[in-house]
């Protein structure tokens, strides 16, 4: 009892302090979860009013959406742009990829997934290194984007007609534990028929 007579400014000083820091909390909780529903709002809403005639406005916002950096509504604004081709310009393009690999607070596999578009992308005008780039956070690590990033890149190499380099990637995937099984079968096929 003596103790909270004593100490009873230090106490109330605690207690306002923890009254305080829960309400900060929670606020700062309901601000971002108000924020989230606005952006999603927003992208619903950008996308039912889409239609040839507004494809500028569209763009424009989809690019603000962008830029707002939301782990859900950024990607899906970029690959609405990519899908509807709102923006033709790789090079465009690939700094908004890169902008939300870099920038966005993204899952690991998220990322992954995002860089894998990425490459997808950029496949069919890229050079080799540039693919090999693209993926190498993909390749180099035991994602389970693995498989898929190595079976793009040996499809890329034996489209090159480079069947030497192809098959050294399609026999990678046969390495990986767990991979998925319609990749495993793809690349099955293709080492038995064309490798």
């Amino acid at each position: 009892r003596n103790f909270f007579i004593n100490n009873k400014k230090s106490l109330l000083v605690i207690l306002i302090f923890l009254v305080v820091c829960l309400i900060s909390y929670f606020t700062y909780s309901k601000y971002k979860e108000n924020y989230r529903l606005k952006i999603s709002d927003k992208y619903n809403s950008i996308i039912v009013e889409y239609n040839n005639d507004n494809k500028e406005k569209i763009k424009n916002s989809l690019i603000e959406l962008i830029s707002k950096n939301d782990p859900t509504y950024s990607p899906l604004s970029l690959f609405f742009i990519i899908d509807n081709k709102l923006i033709t310009e790789k090079a465009k393009i690939n700094e908004f990829f890169d902008s939300i690999i870099q920038d966005v607070s993204l899952d690991k596999e998220i990322k992954n997934l995002i860089i894998y578009k990425k490459a997808l992308y950029n496949a069919d005008t890229s050079q080799e290194i540039e693919l090999l780039e693209i993926l190498k956070p993909i390749t180099n690590s035991d994602s389970i984007w693995k498989a898929q990033s190595l079976y793009l890149i040996a499809e890329y190499f034996y489209s090159k007609d480079e069947k030497q380099k192809s098959k050294e990637f399609f026999n990678q995937i046969l390495t990986i534990p767990n991979k998925n099984q319609e990749i495993l079968q793809e690349t099955q096929k293709r080492l038995n028929r064309d490798l």
